[in-house]
């Protein structure tokens, strides 16, 4: 009953090991825009306004503003292209950082973008519900919270189906918001044409006589903080890098295609919702954002303007919904290559049925949930929360950039174009980052930055666990493979209806110690021995078909090595091994055929005992042999779990 219940909220499983599996659920330019471009594009909704407030009374210089703004969006975009084709399997930020500066310079900017993720998940969905109370009246207030709470479950489970699925259901708002606030731009313009010559030779006339009376250094250190607050919003640039491995071959090329797409829409439709404040002469009016009073400005007049406002705020509020997708796909994808890496605990890196990182999704959903009940929803606090973190990580990968140029100038021809643009989109991120931290630091920035700093301590202490458990496995493994001699007697063929011991298998020390335990306690007593195996399949062994086939081959050597073993000491056996992302069922599947073949069995199966067991251990190792053995008690099989203590 779980099952089809499962089955029926979120899709039947996909297979792995076929080759078209990969093809059916990869996204191609248009749907990565989609799926990854809407964090950067919402911010469009607010951006653009805290720039523009942060002029104060210099609102002439709003036009450089503009032109500044899509410059920086092309130049960060340019220098992750470059991400894109060194890394063309995912991890963005956290690889970059990792391989080209070190495993360390790796950890802070994985748990930057960890804690940036969870933000865009509870900043979009609050910012969304917001959009929408603002139409309503003032008494529906108290149901806002649950209306976010019902929002994110409800992209929880859209996100648990799979991306491709959740893109095509949220596709039509996204494209709603640009095809009608890119229609309001050229309207805005067009409309105002006659004016600006003016405008423009206004703002520049007003800059200079700003300078000449404020000075170079007051005008300048004005424009680059409105420049850093607005800029500070416009992230989600970084997320195609972070997820390149849910791209349509050929991925590089998928990837500078969807890079292109959100540069040109980001820089355009916040470079425009900019240039049009200018151009209308836009001023706050209370309880209305600056795009709501912009835009019903350029409405006036019209036929059915209050139904086109309406609609505009409507997809603005919408596609930031759309933009806490963001943090579901590009927040687990992290998550997992830290795992991979022993950073964060490994089942982070296990897949789903529906080949989506599920652990992943589940963690962010529950933490940005915590965090929209801890704050009560309030955008004005979690927007201090909010871009400090990616900034670090941009900071972090553009260094790692730099330093990878440089050290390969020998090799590459165009070093110096990518060097130079490294170091200048370096410059330029490091500037804004650092205004944000001291302007926002007071205001709450200062949690932001305990609780990235608690991040890195945790998964410190995870990753010297893990370190010295592989450690530990490492000498067991040495210590219990024993060369294949001549054979001693040969063995005998298979015969079903004799005693049969079944091994489940992972590592070569752990089944060695099952055999042996086996041979010395039960001495001729088993005719047969059958080893079975699964390859789990996790986000690094899925990322390329060459991945997939280390592990059948990794998988394959141990089972040979084990049925050689056995033959060469005269026993019959033979070996079964299938290949997926849930091992508990796969075995059990296995263990339904073994049962009708093979008429009196006992299944062994050997369980680590680490040096000091507590909650922490079992919170990072999974006791997957219960749960098997629980499964097979239910099909009528006896399983012994043999205790394999783990010494220095």
């Amino acid at each position: 009953m779980m099952f089809k219940l499962r089955d029926l909220l979120l899709g039947k499983p996909r297979n792995p090991m076929r080759r078209n599996t990969r093809k059916h659920i990869a996204l191609i330019a248009f749907l990565a825009w989609i799926g990854l471009g809407a964090d950067g594009l919402s911010s469009s909704a607010y951006g653009p306004e805290q720039a523009f407030y942060a002029l104060g009374t210099h609102t002439h210089l709003a036009l450089f503003l503009a032109l500044i703004t899509a410059f920086t969006v092309f130049l960060i975009s340019l220098a992750y292209n470059q991400v894109i084709r060194l890394f063309p399997n995912g991890g963005g930020g956290y690889k970059v950082a990792s391989k080209l500066i070190g495993p360390y310079a790796g950890l802070v900017s994985g748990a930057a973008l960890i804690i940036d993720y969870i933000l865009t998940i509870a900043i979009s969905i609050a910012a969304g519900t917001d959009a929408i109370f603002s139409l309503l009246p003032f008494s529906y207030q108290p149901y806002k919270l649950l209306v976010e709470s019902v929002m994110l479950i409800f992209l929880l489970v859209l996100n648990l189906r799979g991306a491709k699925e959740s893109i095509k259901l949220l596709m039509i708002i996204f494209l709603g918001f640009f095809i009608s606030h890119l229609f309001m731009i050229f309207a805005g313009i067009i409309m105002h044409a006659p004016q600006l010559p003016g405008v423009i030779s206004t703002s520049v006339i007003k800059t200079k006589e700003h300078i000449q009376l404020l000075g170079w250094g007051f005008m300048l250190a004005l424009f680059i903080r409105a420049y850093s607050l607005g800029a500070g919003t416009y992230t989600g640039i970084e997320a195609v890098s972070n997820n390149v491995h849910i791209l349509a071959e050929p991925r590089v090329r998928t990837g500078s295609w969807t890079m292109l797409y959100m540069a040109i829409s980001l820089s355009f439709v916040a470079g425009g919702i900019i240039f049009l404040y200018l151009l209308w002469h836009v001023t706050a009016v209370p309880g209305q954002t600056l795009n709501a009073v912009v835009f019903k400005a350029i409405l006036s007049g019209w036929p059915y303007q209050h139904t086109a406002l309406l609609t505009l705020l409507l997809f603005e509020a919408g596609l930031l919904f759309v933009a806490s997708n963001t943090g579901f796909l590009g927040g687990p994808a992290v998550l997992a290559n830290m795992s991979l890496d022993s950073w964060v605990p490994r089942r982070f890196s296990m897949l789903s049925s529906r080949l989506v990182t599920q652990n992943g999704i589940i963690f962010f959903g529950l933490s940005a949930l915590v965090i929209l009940l801890a704050t009560n929803g309030e955008v004005d606090f979690l927007v201090v929360l909010y871009s400090m973190n990616v900034f670090l990580t941009f900071s972090m990968s553009l260094w790692g950039l730099s330093t990878y140029w440089w050290q390969h100038r020998a090799k590459e021809k165009r070093w110096i174009f990518h060097l130079f643009f490294s170091l200048l989109a370096l410059l330029v991120c490091l500037i804004i980052l650092s205004i944000m931290l001291i302007s926002k630091f007071e205001m709450g920035g200062w949690i932001t930055v305990v609780i990235t700093g608690t991040t890195v301590a945790c998964c410190l202490i995870i990753k010297k666990h893990y370190r010295r458990f592989h450690q530990l496995k490492k000498k067991l493994d040495l210590e219990l493979y024993i060369p294949i001699t001549v054979a001693q007697k040969p063995a005998s063929a298979i015969n079903p209806i004799q005693p049969t011991a079944v091994f489940l298998v992972k590592e070569i020390g752990a089944a060695m110690h099952s055999l042996l335990w086996v041979n010395r306690i039960f001495p001729q007593h088993f005719h047969n021995f059958v080893f079975i195996s699964f390859g789990e399949v996790d986000i690094g062994s899925f990322g390329s078909e060459e991945s997939l086939r280390k592990l059948e081959e990794q998988t394959a050597g141990i089972l040979n090595y084990l049925v050689k073993y056995s033959q060469a000491h005269g026993v019959a056996a033979e070996s079964y091994s299938d290949f997926g992302t849930d091992a508990i069922a796969g075995i059990t599947k296995m263990a339904e055929k073994i049962n009708k073949k093979y008429t009196n069995t006992i299944y062994f199966s050997s369980r680590y005992v680490y040096p000091s067991e507590n909650w922490f251990t079992r919170l990072l190792h999974s006791d997957a042999a219960g749960i098997i053995q629980r499964r097979l008690h239910a099909l009528g099989a006896k399983m012994l779990i043999l205790p394999l203590k783990l010494q220095a």
